[in-house]
């Protein structure tokens, strides 16, 4: 998969070697994945409105508890950006790795970017309903989200196939580790709230705090 440098004649006679074209498109792929992460965090603010009854004259107290009336779209926004901001973190990374893709990197590159673009939508569930569809529906899309994730990383690390050079053993479980981590807990919390629904809220942070807290002390991988 390694494309050499492409080599040309300048005019007066020496030789000037050009970025590979694999690289740039390699770079393209990262720039595209960072602007639908990007577009998602976004359109999780644009959920959070005040209610329509709300007169444009309305005093203090009534704008007040309009505002405290839509605490749970807070949340829902909250949680859904520390899972959107997880998963860009791990995808950051996983391409500071990667020296060159293939076509199945490119399927599922996309297939996690299509759920990424998707948890607004279940963000929004919650924000509104806070029962055991809402939770079950919330709870798979960002475990479903972090297993492609993880399998990216996979394919991508096994072997050292797409990377700069293979990992050590050690490297490559903690990456794994830490790939595999936020969608087990997440398939967990969905069990949780078939029974009980109103813990799986404040589950769901610790489950963030405790992803977060893995990959700040994991550390970061210095740029190739």
């Amino acid at each position: 998969m390694n494309t050499p440098k492409e080599v040309s004649t300048s005019a007066n006679g020496s030789s000037i070697q050009r970025k590979p074209e694999r690289n740039f498109a390699l770079e393209r792929l990262a720039f595209f994945s960072d602007a639908v992460f990007a577009i998602a965090i976004t359109l999780l603010a644009l959920d959070i409105r005040l209610p329509t009854s709300l007169p444009p004259d309305a005093s203090s107290v009534q704008l007040l508890h309009a505002l405290l009336a839509i605490s749970s779209k807070y949340y829902s926004y909250g949680i859904s950006f520390l899972a959107i901001g997880l998963y860009w973190l791990g995808h950051h990374r996983m391409f500071q790795y990667i020296s060159r893709y293939d076509s199945i990197l490119l399927v599922l590159n996309l297939l996690l970017l299509l759920c990424i673009a998707f948890i607004p939508f279940p963000s929004s569930v919650i924000g509104e309903y806070n029962n055991q569809t809402s939770n079950v529906l919330y709870a798979l899309t960002i475990a479903i989200t972090g297993l492609i994730a993880a399998l990216t990383w996979l394919y991508a690390s096994s072997g050292g196939r797409l990377l700069f050079s293979k990992l050590d053993r050690r490297t490559f479980r903690l990456n794994l580790l830490r790939s595999f981590l936020p969608p087990i807990l997440f398939f967990l919390s969905a069990a949780v709230a078939l029974w009980y629904p109103q813990y799986t809220p404040v589950l769901w942070y610790l489950i963030a705090v405790l992803a977060f807290s893995v990959t700040l002390l994991t550390g970061q991988p210095e740029s190739p």
